[in-house]
């Protein structure tokens, strides 16, 4: 980085609000006590004068980037960051080969911060592995996106997932309140507020802290044109550009509106989900978020009395990627009245959680030999695969046989309702289990 583009980053004064209000220290952070109040995970490794390689995994506007870059500055790190969406391999390794410098010349340490890293292909995020593992970098990413599925197994074993949460309207008032007061801007209009205008801004926010800062921005700027002197939830629906629909001021009623969601889909009511529905979305509900509350209901609460449901709630999910607001509401709104309107079965959450209880009781269970793969001499003379029977030699392919351990015989996990595609499978399963116990087995 040049002198000339060194000072212009540290001017701020044409920078949007919410780069001008961006924490300096850990201290100035909202929201994220589990890591940078007394005892957190992050003022320990600031504390420890060491950082290993992480991994931050929250919604957008919880200050991943923000906490990458205090680290960094905090523990006098030479700060590299790149962006998953814009960098290919190439920038990569120049910026590896810049580490490797810096260390060589001048012992600096680098923060490599990469933002989306799981937009990474396989190969890029590979390419990063030699040189996590030798400490030429330190390896701190960005993801909205569980990394679980997203980021290789092989990378993500060499880091610690650090989650952001988003923020609670405490701390997005506190975001607010301090704004007003510390930007030379805003404080220089004098304007006051009342907490519906909070609450409006907040409840607009869900929980993203760049999204309310972008907003409150905007609307001083409308209500300094109006010379009134205050801020009213008014400017903040135009700074929107739509009418904000605000929760109560507690915050409480954001879980009460998604547990009434969730508990009319429950109740085969159509029209009070789509209710509920349509108030968190209007209220500035990111939409994924109700989608996945479908996904889960789907499984926990239709499972398979209408195994079609899982596949119209991931559709749901896959056309609202597709299409964006406003037109994104179409799917919601078909996959939330095919999920009330399914047949309810919460046999599958039932069967997990009993077949996970014999798991964490009787773990490293061994299985029965006779379904045990015999690949060599040795096996096939222990006993493995001795007195397998092949389903598919058999009429209706199932066979007398034992397939839990010893310890687990007889356990029964999944017991489907009377209800729906499930009433069909019950009875098949009713057949399969007096075959398989067939002569005591």
């Amino acid at each position: 980085m040049d002198l000339f583009q060194h000072a212009a980053d540290q001017d701020l004064s044409g920078a949007p609000l919410a780069a001008r209000m961006r924490p300096r220290t850990l201290d100035e952070v909202c929201g994220q006590d589990h890591l940078v109040g007394d005892g957190g995970l992050l003022q320990k490794f600031v504390k420890a004068g060491r950082l290993p390689s992480l991994l931050f995994w929250g919604p957008p506007g919880t200050g991943k980037t923000t906490l990458a870059e205090i680290l960094g500055r905090t523990l006098s790190m030479r700060f590299v960051k790149m962006s998953a969406v814009l960098s290919g391999v190439a920038q990569l390794r120049q910026e590896i080969e810049g580490a490797r410098r810096a260390q060589a010349e001048h012992r600096q340490r680098t923060l490599l911060f990469i933002d989306e890293i799981h937009r990474f292909n396989k190969a890029q995020q590979d390419a990063l592995l030699p040189h996590v593992e030798r400490g030429v970098v330190t390896l701190v990413g960005a993801t909205t996106e569980n990394p679980s599925f997203e980021v290789n197994a092989a990378l993500l074993s060499r880091m610690r997932v650090v989650v952001t949460h988003p923020l609670d309207d405490d701390a997005l008032m506190d975001v607010a309140r301090r704004a007003l007061v510390r930007d030379t801007h805003l404080a220089a209009l004098k304007l006051t507020l009342g907490d519906n205008t909070l609450q409006a801004l907040v409840q607009a926010s869900a929980g993203d802290a760049r999204r309310l800062l972008t907003a409150l921005e905007v609307a001083t700027d409308l209500a300094a044109q109006e010379g009134t002197g205050r801020l009213e939830p008014a400017h903040v629906e135009q700074a929107l550009a739509r009418r904000v629909v605000l929760f109560d001021k507690g915050g409480d009623q954001h879980y009460n509106i998604v547990s009434a969601f969730i508990k009319s889909m429950r109740g085969s009511d159509p029209d009070a989900a789509l209710h509920y529905m349509a108030r968190m979305l209007e209220a500035g509900e990111d939409p994924r978020f109700v989608l996945r509350r479908m996904v889960i209901f789907a499984s926990e609460d239709v499972g398979n009395a209408d195994p079609q449901a899982l596949q119209v709630a991931t559709a749901a999910l896959s056309a609202y990627e597709l299409m964006g607001m406003p037109e994104g509401a179409l799917p919601l709104t078909q996959a939330v009245t095919y999920l009330a309107l399914a047949p309810k079965s919460n046999a599958v959450l039932v069967a997990y959680t009993r077949a996970r209880k014999d798991v964490l009781e009787h773990e490293g269970a061994p299985v029965p030999k006779h379904i045990l793969n015999a690949p060599t001499k040795l096996m096939s003379g222990l006993g493995y695969g001795k007195g397998y029977k092949y389903p598919h030699d058999f009429d209706g392919a199932v066979v007398p046989g034992r397939y839990l351990p010893d310890v687990l015989a007889g356990r029964r996990y999944y017991e489907p309702k009377d209800r729906g595609f499930e009433t069909e499978l019950r009875a098949r399963l009713d057949h399969i289990r007096e075959v398989l116990n067939t002569d005591g087995d």
